[in-house]
């Protein structure tokens, strides 16, 4: 009988579950990841959604953006506000740029005004203002609100300057 004891203990004696090895934990965690790494740079570079049908449509104002209209302003000489004794001057030739058709037609009515203002400005500067990318920066965006105001209600989108000598 002590054999039969012996065989029932070692049936309900609960079995030791074997340990995977280093290797397969290895592939069961490396495997998941690799996968994912492969679909994100799949579905990023864009090739899974296409693969997939999966598209956003775009919006009209993507598909149809307006052309803007450049209005080229006459060639303007001011002198700048300095040294007295050794007088500098600055030679600009702008192009403005609007957005809308009705615009330009407000801003071309507008040239006069807009040559009064700018030529007003240009001579309050003075030399070392307008040295750099920072100077010019400036002087566009002070551009851009001085056209604002003198062809309003237009709306001036930017000022790209053609030529900007200083002397």
């Amino acid at each position: 009988m002590t054999g039969a004891v012996a065989a029932e203990q070692e049936k309900e004696a609960p079995a030791k579950p074997e340990k995977p090895s280093g290797k397969r934990k290895l592939i069961l965690l490396a495997f998941p990841l690799v996968l994912a790494g492969l679909l994100a740079g799949l579905w990023f570079s864009g090739l899974l959604p296409r693969w997939l049908g999966v598209s956003h449509p775009q919006s009209a104002a993507v598909k149809k953006a307006p052309e803007p209209i450049y209005i080229d302003l006459p060639e303007m000489v001011a002198n700048l506000n300095g040294d007295p004794r050794r007088p500098r001057y600055v030679k600009l030739v702008a192009r403005i740029e609007v957005a809308r058709s009705r615009d330009a037609e407000l801003v071309r009515q507008a040239i006069p005004r807009l040559q009064d203002l700018f030529q007003t400005y240009l001579r309050e500067m003075r030399p070392e203002e307008l040295r750099g990318s920072a100077g010019t920066y400036r002087l566009r965006e002070e551009l851009i609100a001085r056209a604002d105001a003198a062809a309003a209600p237009a709306r001036v989108t930017d000022v790209l300057f053609i030529q900007l000598l200083i002397q």
